[in-house]
């Protein structure tokens, strides 16, 4: 993986911490409400196992997931990024809504790079 400062995965550690806590905010009102829960059930799972496997590469924390979760990971969370993107291109320059969203971008691009290493 390439070399990442200390303050950008500080930075991607919390920004995913923070997805994963409003992801299971909103799974737990769903669920509530009888809503259908499949896309964020898959978007928590996948958050989770990034969370995981940056930790594990950083920090040298266990990480003990197949391959086939680690694709189907991969593939979620690759799936959310052109709306973070597109979140990014409305917002204006310097806002804590563009920060946000930079830095849940930058995450999930690290998360992805760790899977791809860990497919090798």
């Amino acid at each position: 993986m390439k070399n990442v400062s200390q303050e950008i995965k500080d930075l991607s550690i919390k920004s995913l911490e923070s997805t994963f806590n409003k992801l299971s905010n909103a799974y737990k009102s769903m669920t509530e409400t009888g809503s259908n829960t499949t896309l964020v059930q898959k978007r928590l799972n996948a958050v989770k196992i990034g969370l995981e496997s940056l930790k594990g590469t950083w920090n040298g924390e266990e990480f003990r997931y197949d391959e086939e979760i680690i694709l189907t990971s991969k593939e979620v969370l690759q799936g959310i990024i052109p709306s973070i993107e597109k979140q990014i291109a409305k917002s204006k320059e310097g806002s804590s809504q563009r920060t946000l969203n930079d830095r849940r971008l930058t995450a999930l691009k690290l998360v992805i790079e760790s899977f791809e290493n860990r497919l090798i």
